[in-house]
């Protein structure tokens, strides 16, 4: 592990485990009955040390593995000249788990609990249960340390990813709340200009070809008029042109068949697949029909990402003799729509402003769900005079 990366809590254990192993290293070398004894102690001491100075122990696990095995290899060594050299096998329980995978740091562990109760053995100690209870406990102790630790660490990222998520989330939506905010407001001018000034630009127009025709011939007012009736014509097509510039942009390009179309393209992985059905006679509908059929079709696959967890999501567009009807359909967990209040911190508001844009149209919206069922959410809307299928 590199140490630049170590909490201080992290860097206090790993300094005592350097100070147990020396202490409990030099301990053995000065019981040691025979210089031999001595001179391995010192040996696994100076291996343990270079091998922990080592960079490429810290960033290979092969490089990890080789450096355990020579010490463990001096520690074997030790323990056949002293006893004592048995207490060495607590902090290399620690390395061993640390430094191998699991599958390989279980049997380590029991092999180095087995090979000091031999060394005790060996060297005539008296038999009792502390022999083997002292190693096999000591095991038992390391690693239901480690592998707790590694599990609350495990936990710790997790959350960390969690945060770090909620963090990447939260400035996804304040975008996409931004981006909803000025295509609303786009929206708002775009009618507030075809409801007033458009209309009434067209309106001054009708107005001025009547008394066009209403003046004697040869009238010297007649060419004033003119000239006031194609300034105004004039401005209703550039006003029309604001109109046409300020609609949704998926509407510039296509009908409202292809806007429902490009929604249903694949998006991000884990989004739910998306599939449009359209029915009858395609006509061309009012483009506040149009806005509010799309938005609300967006609304609604966004609930589907957002809260529903579904796989696939059906869109139906129908058109009928005196109505056009829209069905998205999802097969996420459901709700009940009966506990849904506006002021709910889930996201009330979508349905309501969905709603809202059916009901402003003359037309009617439902919602059909329930929880651990799929959701259905349908508007149907009257086709104005003039429009039929």
């Amino acid at each position: 592990m590199d140490p630049r990366s170590l909490t201080p809590a992290l860097r206090a254990l790993r300094l005592c485990l350097h100070l147990l192993m020396a202490g409990l290293l030099a301990l053995a070398a000065l019981r040691a009955d025979s210089g031999a004894g001595t001179v391995l102690a010192a040996v696994t001491g100076g291996v343990y040390a270079v091998g922990s100075a080592l960079p490429s122990v810290r960033d290979s696990q092969r490089a990890a593995a080789l450096w355990l095995a020579v010490l463990c290899a001096c520690w074997l060594a030790l323990l056949w000249a002293t006893p004592d050299g048995l207490w060495v096998a607590f902090p290399l329980y620690f390395l061993q788990l640390h430094l191998l995978p699991v599958r390989w740091a279980l049997p380590s562990v029991a092999l180095t609990a087995g090979a000091a109760i031999l060394s005790y053995v060996r060297h005539g100690a008296t038999l009792n249960p502390g022999v083997f209870i002292g190693p096999l406990l000591g095991g038992a102790v390391a690693v239901a340390t480690v592998l707790g630790y590694q599990a609350l660490y495990r936990e710790s990222e997790r959350r960390r990813q969690m945060v770090e998520e909620l963090i990447e989330t939260r400035a996804e939506l304040a975008a996409a709340e931004r981006h909803a905010g000025t295509l609303a407001e786009r929206e708002r001018l775009a009618r507030e200009i075809h409801d007033t000034l458009a209309q009434g630009l067209s309106s001054i127009q009708l107005l001025l070809r009547a008394a066009e025709r209403a003046l004697p011939e040869g009238s010297p007012a007649a060419g004033h008029i003119e000239g006031a009736r194609r300034a105004a014509q004039d401005n209703l097509a550039e006003a029309r042109r604001f109109v046409r510039a300020l609609s949704p942009p998926d509407l510039e390009h296509g009908s409202l068949a292809a806007a429902l179309e490009r929604l249903c393209e694949p998006g991000p992985e884990g989004s739910p697949r998306a599939r449009l059905t359209v029915s009858g006679t395609p006509v061309e509908l009012p483009t506040p029909y149009e806005v509010a059929l799309l938005r609300i079709a967006q609304s609604a696959l966004a609930n589907t990402v957002r809260h529903a967890s579904a796989t696939r999501a059906e869109i139906t567009l129908s058109f009928m003799d005196a109505s056009v009807t829209l069905d998205v359909v999802d097969d996420g967990k459901g709700f009940d729509p009966a506990l849904l209040s506006p002021s709910s911190d889930d996201g009330g508001f979508g349905l309501p402003a969905m709603r809202a844009r059916a009901e402003s149209l003359g037309g009617a919206f439902t919602v059909e769900s329930a929880p651990g069922q799929a959701t259905a959410v349908a508007v149907s809307l009257p086709l104005p005079a003039g429009v039929s299928t």
